[in-house]
């Protein structure tokens, strides 16, 4: 995996996550729902669009999010594209 670091993206993505939805880190678990852990309507998916690219540098789209079911599968998106942009 090119030369992101993966464990430090990840605790940086929770931490993002939780403190914009406002909920305790430790609900963040890799195979809990995205959606419903956050309680995500589609306002907030747009949200989620801006944080990514605010802190990450990338855009993402509706669709991106249509495979996206769990924390692990987000973790794994937004890793990929990291690794791409390298």
């Amino acid at each position: 995996m090119g030369n992101v670091n993966t464990e430090e993206v990840i605790e940086k993505i929770r931490i993002i996550l939780a403190e914009e939805f406002e909920i305790d880190i430790n609900t963040i678990q890799p195979d809990a729902n995205l959606m419903q852990t956050l309680e995500l309507d589609s306002l907030d998916l747009v949200d989620m669009v801006v944080l990514v690219e605010q802190n990450f540098g990338f855009t993402v789209t509706g669709k991106d999010f249509a495979n996206i079911k769990t924390f692990r599968d987000f973790y794994g998106f937004i890793i990929e594209r990291m690794n791409a942009a390298e």
